[in-house]
């Protein structure tokens, strides 16, 4: 294969979206678990009894073991420290992020259940509640202390569930909800109590269940989604008014939003579907869909890359689903060629590499991958390809009579996120032809005699062969009257005697094989009576 300026073979790129399959299984939403946390150079997800590290690539590296219904996470900014709501034991454990060694329980038992946590600086606010009952509420915790004393937040309502909360800056955020509704209760948390500044009312819930909020890194804008509306709404903090909407074209219920470190995007998550937006503009920067069969649940960002938990609809399994570069002005691959080609023929597929700014990409590395379009195939590791530095490269290849697909990657830079395109083309076999020479008349009695060369390319032809020989009389009633294997070269001949007058056709006919089509030849013979 020739492919622009070709290097070593190189495995299939890493660097697209991808899943990790998490090795647990979450039967139940009742566990509250799949909620991850990113910071610190690892990955972290809560699955009941342990808590799954990953490195930032989704590649697994170890786990935090014997843990009861581990739930809620919290990394401090830095990354050195997570905290995990334990809805089994009642308790907040502290965990050293560098050994994933536990180095402190905070006891919650006159809090059963805690299940969201929210760190801004030295205060955790908890959001406890067991499952779908009423009577749980929001602490906080000052974690400078030697011993936290849990602070309880006034709440002037039943609750149902645990809360929601989100905290930075001077505001807490707590989703209170009840059977029918959720609340959004905004709190002043500047001094050593939260103290509430108002309630943004009764967003319709019709599942009874805490709807997902964020706020903005400085607290002044709070994120929510609205299981009523599927859209994610904007409110400002102090005022309570609604900023703006965050529409989506997702027909179900919103589950998970997150707000980037610095502010600037909000990635939110849809059962069947992910949207991220500038912050304060609302515009839709990329938007799509969780690999089949998975719903996708809790969020974090990473650097320029979002993690989402997914689980899985049939099999329940959790996975871990990384948007590599999401946040990253986006580039585009495009790759054309014919729809069709010869088998063993050389062809030639063109393409381009463009980013969003309308700048010359340079000379960059395209990893190229050949694969059967039927689901589940096996992909084939093709020469990287080299684009010149307009970002324009030229494919060439030759392939056996299947159907075939090219999938082309760029990895991304620092500055753009990757792309990829596809090109199927069906491959069809060679053709093959015949020839047929003989009498073009004759007469009843007199034998025939007839020869042809079957030709497919440069092919020598083997001893397993076979030409069928067809005659029909005005062309009707074609009969097939013997088989012949032609010479290694392809000629052939037979002999045929007429038995009465008539416009006879004689055909020759291969059926072709894995490497060529078949062919067919005709030759009409006029035999007259024999004259005395």
């Amino acid at each position: 294969m020739a492919a622009g300026l070709l290097t070593s073979l190189a495995p299939v790129a890493s660097a697209a979206d991808s899943t990790t399959d998490l090795g647990v299984l979450m039967p139940s939403v009742a566990s509250r678990s799949g909620v991850v946390a990113a910071g610190g150079g690892k990955v972290f997800v809560s699955a009941n009894t342990r808590i799954i590290v990953t490195d930032t690539r989704g590649v697994l590296t170890g786990s935090i073991t014997g843990l009861s219904a581990a739930a809620g996470l919290a990394l401090s900014p830095d990354g050195t420290r997570l905290y995990a709501a334990l809805g089994g034991s009642h308790q907040v454990a502290e965990v050293d992020t560098a050994d994933l060694t536990i180095i402190r329980r905070i006891d919650l038992t006159a809090y059963p259940c805690p299940v969201n946590l929210s760190l801004s600086g030295s205060r955790l606010w908890v959001g406890h509640g067991c499952y779908r009952e009423t009577g749980g509420g929001v602490i906080g915790l000052d974690l400078s202390a030697p011993v936290p004393v849990p602070v309880p937040v006034p709440i002037d309502a039943d609750t149902f569930d645990a809360p929601r909360v989100a905290a930075a800056g001077d505001t807490l955020a707590v989703a209170n909800t009840s059977a029918e509704s959720s609340d959004l209760l905004i709190y002043d948390v500047s001094g050593t109590s939260a103290t509430l500044r108002g309630t943004i009312e009764s967003h319709p819930n019709d599942q009874g269940l805490p709807n997902d909020l964020a706020l903005t890194p400085d607290g002044s804008t709070v994120i929510s989604v609205d299981a009523d509306t599927h859209q994610l709404a904007a409110w400002d903090a102090t005022s309570l008014a609604k900023v703006r909407d965050y529409a989506t074209e997702a027909a179900d219920s919103p589950a998970a939003v997150a707000i980037s470190p610095d502010g600037a995007h909000i990635a939110g998550g849809w059962k069947s579907a992910f949207t991220l937006y500038g912050t304060p503009t609302a515009t839709t920067l990329h938007q799509t869909t969780p690999p089949a069969a998975n719903s996708l649940g809790s969020l974090a960002f990473s650097g320029a890359d979002v993690f989402g938990v997914l689980r899985g609809n049939n099999d329940k399994r959790l996975r871990l689903w990384r948007l590599h570069g999401v946040t990253l002005p986006p580039s585009q691959l495009t790759l054309t060629g014919p729809s069709r080609a010869t088998a063993y023929e050389e062809f030639t597929l063109t393409g381009r590499l463009t980013l969003s700014d309308g700048s010359a990409p340079g000379v960059q590395t395209l990893t190229l991958t050949r694969r059967s379009p039927i689901s589940g195939s096996p992909v084939t590791p093709l020469p990287d390809v080299t684009t010149a530095a307009d970002g324009t490269f030229t494919i060439t290849d030759t392939q056996p009579p299947t159907k075939v697909t090219y999938d082309v990657l760029w990895n991304g830079s620092t500055d753009h996120r990757w792309s990829k395109a596809h090109r199927t083309i069906s491959i069809t076999l060679p053709s093959s032809s015949l020839t047929l020479s003989g009498p073009s008349e004759g007469s009843v009695g007199e034998q025939l005699q007839f020869s042809g060369v079957l030709k497919a390319g440069d092919r020598v032809f083997p001893p397993t062969t076979t030409l069928k020989v067809h005659r029909a009389l005005a062309r009707a009633d074609l009969t097939q009257l013997f088989e012949l294997t032609p010479a290694p070269d392809g000629s052939c001949s037979f002999t045929d005697t007429p038995t009465g007058p008539g416009e006879y056709t004689y055909a020759v006919e291969w059926e072709g094989d894995t490497s060529h089509r078949g062919t067919w030849v005709e030759r009409d013979v006029t035999v007259l009576e024999q004259q005395e």
